[in-house]
């Protein structure tokens, strides 16, 4: 009997219970069954027993029956019983079965499956599109939460409300101030913080106001270079996201202390620390759980030692956030190179560590993709996960795309080409439907791999092929490209700046995304140009090696598979060769080129996709106990 009850896995994870005879015969039943790969509903009936045995009323003596538990197939994998008082324990006596059993399959018993767990969700981030973006993590932040709100979760996002005094600032013009004050105590002072709110798509914006939010720029700077205060800024934004779900009656009542923090890149890397530190240790925030997720371990929040009395920290806690720079790295010989990291800090205090692709979590615990936090990242693999980003699929839609000249499908593909004769027409290049036409975009630096694509642009455009790039940045790649487009008028053309209709008509309108990036957590790019049918050439580095996988026309019995092609390592050389292969690929073999389309907008890019797999996360963070010190 014991050999048996532990084939049903879900039975035996549950607290041991006092099973009546009966009971005791269902499982072995359901046992044989589950060997026999019966997929099968049991109910126990038992028939009077002249000896006075167990029936099935005396479950409702023993023990509650709730029913049974179903994996995602139907199939049956337990039931879950309930003592209803005293010690209790399963027997394992065979001698006790009675013969005068019978069992009843039913196939028409109700479906019982198990409740989802929902959360109190609390992102904190420096960034939130609309409200705010300069990057992915605007992204993720404006569309998760939203996903997670329409699975039954209660969210709540803190960002700051950033004024700059431009247009922009319309944007917060939906939230109302909260008449909700608090002090925060840190960089030798108090500060006063207020909060706005807004009610949108089922999630609580939470928009943190404070002066320092408001001035001319970006987030994190201006035309001068990043702000001198950013330290400062972004530890009155992880205070405050501490502070929110206590003080602030959303809906009519607060979030409360059970609470799953999301604390995103170094901005917001004080929040698992400050649960630690300030709260922890006086019982508040005894059941929350926190998540650091990291979109770009190249940015760390780094200053110098004597900074760390900024926090508002117990001296105590030096430790967490203690980093000290390698050699190398020290601007001089007397330099000890003694610092605070914040994401650091993070890293050590958080209950678990999410990346925004599988493949990034990878290269971030190897010398050469962790930024000095390798041996820190790589002694917490256990806890580190990766997931892909989502797409917003309504605003990146060829079907629905208010940007693009021509809709198309995967029913109706035409619309496409008609997009790449306007694109061409709109950029004074040769019209013909036929000549391959390459795009990129992006920003003009060392990390998206222009040196590459600088070295290798003019053999490329020996062949018949016309090459489009729209992005800003380093200013001597922003002088290469109007000077390639002076040196090759037919086939090159290059749009310094950046363009939000022009990149939807890039993405919609060429036949190859080229993504020769040295290191991408995510990367969003390849995945809009797969929804659009255009073929992705990438570098296979993090998410864009585990999104894109490199065409085999062999495989599926000559069907092929696959939707694009990762190259390494990041050569010139690597990178022509695998332009020449889908250039080959797009003049000579159609019905692969189209299947290759066909597989890549099939895909299920959607936020509610990625929204399941942190679902997952979320449920592992709550097995363990929080962290202390």
């Amino acid at each position: 009997m014991e050999t048996l009850l532990q084939s049903c896995p879900t039975f035996a994870a549950k607290s041991p219970v006092k099973l009546s005879v009966d009971q005791q015969f269902a499982f072995r039943s359901f046992a044989f069954c589950k060997q026999r790969s019966c997929n099968v509903k049991l109910r126990a009936i038992s028939r009077s027993s002249q000896d006075g045995s167990s029936s099935v009323e005396d479950v409702r003596k023993d023990s509650v029956l709730l029913g049974a538990e179903t994996d995602e197939s139907g199939s049956i994998v337990g039931f879950r019983f309930v003592p209803q008082s005293g010690d209790t324990k399963v027997s394992n006596s065979q001698d006790d079965l009675s013969n005068d059993t019978e069992v009843i399959v039913d196939d028409d018993l109700p479906d019982n499956r198990p409740t989802k767990v929902t959360y109190n969700i609390v992102f904190a981030t420096s960034e939130a599109s609309p409200y705010s973006k300069t990057g992915g993590l605007g992204d993720v932040c404006g569309s998760l939460p939203i996903a997670l709100a329409a699975r039954g979760h209660r969210v709540m996002v803190v960002t700051p409300r950033y004024m700059c005094g431009g247009p922009s600032d319309k944007k917060f013009a939906g939230a109302v101030d909260l008449d909700c004050r608090i002090k925060v105590s840190c960089s030798g002072g108090v500060h006063e913080v207020g909060f706005f709110h807004e009610y949108r798509a089922g999630v609580d914006w939470v928009f943190v106001d404070h002066p320092s939010f408001h001035r001319p720029g970006n987030p994190y700077g201006d035309a001068y270079g990043a702000f001198g205060d950013n330290q400062f800024r972004f530890t009155l934004l992880s205070h405050a996201a501490c502070e929110a779900p206590l003080v602030l009656p959303l809906g009519g009542f607060t979030y409360g202390e059970k609470c799953l923090f999301l604390a995103n890149d170094w901005h917001a890397g004080l929040v698992p620390v400050l649960l630690a530190a300030k709260y922890r240790p006086y019982g508040v925030y005894k059941d929350a759980r926190s998540i650091v997720v990291i979109h770009n371990l190249a940015h760390q929040g780094v200053e110098p030692a004597s900074t760390y009395s900024n926090f508002g920290l117990p001296p105590e806690w030096y430790g967490a956030l203690g980093w000290v720079f390698p050699t190398w790295a020290r601007t001089h010989a007397l330099d000890t190179g003694e610092a605070v990291n914040i994401l650091k800090g993070a890293l050590v205090t958080a209950d678990r560590i999410l990346t925004v692709s599988q493949g990034y979590s990878w290269e971030i615990t190897t010398p050469e993709g962790g930024n000095g936090l390798d041996e820190l990242l790589g002694s917490r693999k256990i806890v580190l996960n990766g997931i892909t980003n989502g797409i917003d699929v309504n605003e990146w839609s060829p079907s629905l795309d208010e940007h693009i000249p021509s809709h198309y499908s995967l029913d109706d593909l035409s619309g496409k080409i008609e997009c790449k004769i306007a694109l061409q027409r709109e950029l004074g290049l040769p019209v013909r439907p036929d000549c391959p036409l390459i795009g990129f975009i992006g920003r003009l630096d060392y990390q998206k791999g222009i040196d590459i694509i600088l070295s290798g642009t003019p053999e490329l455009l020996q062949d018949d092929v016309q090459f489009i790039m729209l992005g800003s940045g380093e200013k001597q790649y922003e002088d290469w490209m109007r000077a390639t487009e002076a040196t090759f008028k037919d086939k090159f053309r290059g749009w310094v700046g950046f363009n939000v209709p022009i990149s939807h008509r890039i993405t919609a309108g060429c036949d190859i995304l080229l993504m020769p990036s040295r290191f991408e957590p995510c990367g969003l790019n390849q995945l809009y140009a797969m929804r659009y049918g255009t073929i992705p050439v990438v570098h296979a580095t993090g998410g864009l090696g585990d999104t894109v996988k490199t065409f085999n026309p062999f495989a599926n019995e000559g069907k092929g598979e696959g939707t694009g092609w990762a190259f390494k390592p990041l050569t010139r050389e690597c990178m022509l060769d695998a332009l020449r292969v889908a250039i080959e690929t797009y003049r000579k073999h159609r019905s692969s080129w189209v299947g290759l389309m066909t597989r890549g907008m099939e895909r299920d890019y959607s936020w509610d996709n990625a929204a399941v797999q942190y679902e997952q996360v979320f449920e592992w963070a709550f097995i363990d106990p929080p962290y202390v010190a």
